[in-house]
Formats: C-alpha cells, structure tokens, sequence
C-alpha cells in the first residue's frame, strides 16, 4: 500500500493506493493549517481503509512548486514516515501531478500555478505510458509563457479569466484551455508508483523541496 501527500498549497490532499489504484483519498482546504491538519487527516484515511501505518510499502510527495510552509511540511512528513517505518520515498513535482489528468489527451500538457505575480510552469507529454519533461519547472512572467510553447499545446491549472484572454491573444490556435484547477492526491499515487514499481526511490538525506525561487523574508522593525 503507498501513501501519497500533497501539502503544496491551501487545498491539501492525501490518499492510498494499492500498487497505484486509489483506494481513498481526502482532499481539504488547509490553508496555512497543513502542521496541525495532516495528521489527523492521515489517521482519518487510514480508518476508512482499516489500515496501519505498518501496511505502507511506500511513500510518495508532491515537493513543489507551491506555498514555502505547505511543501516543508508535507515533504517532512514524509520523510519522517518513510524513514520509521524503513520504507521507499519518492517525490513527485507538483506541476507534473497537475498536468497527468490531461496527459491522455495527444498533446504537451502545461501546467500553470500562481507565484505571485509571476507563474509556476513546466510543459510534459506523455511517451510509452510515461510523462516526460520537456520544459523543466520554472517561473515565469505571464508574458513570456509564449516564448517556451512552440506548438499546440494544453494548458491548465491555475488561470484567471484575465490570464486566459491573455494568452488566447499570444498563443491563437496552437493553445487549448483547461481552467480546471484539480490536483487530486491520487494522481500522485500513479505517478509515484510509476517510479516504486521501477524501484526508484529518492534519498532521505538530499530530497528538497521544489522552491524555484527563494522565499520573501520581511524584518520587523525594531
């Protein structure tokens, strides 16, 4: 059984599989509440399953992009985890886990997600039932997004009507819109047992979280 965790923005997400097919997942607004929330929400999907911790046989986690705070915490929890029980880790870029529903589609898959004012993105296709990164993670200025498409492509994730008129106006046909914004945990179950199943598995002592840039520190004044 793999647990896969999502604490990379406010909606959090976790679920189990059994060797990549969902048993349950819970998906909930955190907000900035991913420390006090995860485990309670972790017991909670293991009762519905009847499931212990020492069932696990793996540990997946979204390591970003996303909030600063929401990423430390799930990839720490994870660690924690995967480490007590002996058990294999794997990180799973967020943006990947946001362009698999759409991957099935025939085209690159763009995932985008609000940085600011600036936007997370990378650009995959699926090839021999694998996503492959085309375009690494990074973020962008909305108005360079063009200048990393060269062909159709899918875009989704996180888009303000605003963003989407936009780059219709840049992009013209060779973009299709999918505003849907939904990251479920399970989809995180796949793409991790993808790479348990190979016997992959990241190690404990070097997997950071996916930042992309620094996060802003304000001083109080004294």
């Amino acid at each position: 059984m793999e647990l896969a965790i999502d604490t990379s923005n406010e909606i959090a997400g976790l679920a189990l599989s059994k060797k990549g097919e969902v048993m349950v997942e819970l998906t909930w607004v955190a907000g900035r509440n991913h420390t006090r929330e995860a485990i309670p929400s972790l017991l909670r999907v293991l009762e519905q399953t009847g499931a212990q911790l020492q069932d696990l046989k793996g540990i997946i986690v979204a390591r970003g992009p996303g909030s600063f705070s929401g990423v430390r915490v799930g990839i720490s929890l994870a660690k924690g985890l995967a480490f007590a029980l002996d058990i294999p880790l794997v990180g799973v870029s967020t943006l990947e886990a946001l362009a698999f529903p759409y991957a099935g589609l025939g085209l690159p898959v763009c995932p985008l997600l609000k940085f600011g004012r600036e936007l997370a993105m990378a650009l995959f296709q699926l090839r021999d039932d694998k996503l492959i990164t085309l375009v690494e993670e990074q973020v962008v200025n909305p108005a360079k997004i063009s200048s990393r498409i060269t062909g159709q492509v899918i875009l989704c994730g996180e888009m303000e009507p605003e963003l989407v008129t936009f780059l219709r106006q840049e992009l013209g046909e060779k973009a299709r819109f999918l505003s849907s914004q939904l990251r479920r945990p399970g989809y995180l179950c796949k793409l991790g047992w993808q790479r348990l199943r190979a016997g992959e598995r990241d190690d404990l002592a070097t997997l950071q979280p996916l930042y992309l840039k620094k996060p802003s520190i304000t001083l109080r004044k004294r």
